[in-house]
């Protein structure tokens, strides 16, 4: 029987990426391209909610897809093998999807403040 947090954890990749396909969401490429903004306003702190844990769990995710290591359970059981890859690929689409509408939302809202010298006439 799954517990209730994998079912939850289910639930809500599947809330994102059935929002993914909203009309007036950002798209693949936009969702890409905030990727390195995200990280560098998050790790330089100007980004207050980056969830540094989930970060470091979707690196080991991806570290896990393209490891040499992965190939041992397709070898020996090759259903479970590809179902695991399968499980782990699209936890990591849910979260990319998650955490890349979060920041793209803040990044909207945010006032924006222009750096510079004040000029009185």
């Amino acid at each position: 029987m799954p517990s209730v947090r994998r079912v939850a954890a289910l639930k809500a990749v599947w809330d994102a990426v059935r929002g993914f396909n909203r009309p007036g969401t950002p798209g693949v490429l936009v969702r890409l391209r905030a990727v390195p903004r995200m990280l560098a306003q998050g790790f330089g702190g100007r980004y207050p909610h980056l969830a540094k844990g989930r970060l470091a769990l979707a690196a080991l995710a991806l570290g896990y897809l393209v490891s040499p290591v992965d190939v041992v359970p397709e070898l020996l059981l090759p259903i479970v093998g590809l179902g695991d890859d399968a499980l782990v690929a699209t936890w990591l689409v849910g979260v990319l999807l998650s955490e890349t509408e979060t920041f793209l939302d803040w990044e909207r809202r945010r006032p924006t403040v222009l750096v510079g010298e004040v000029v009185e006439r």
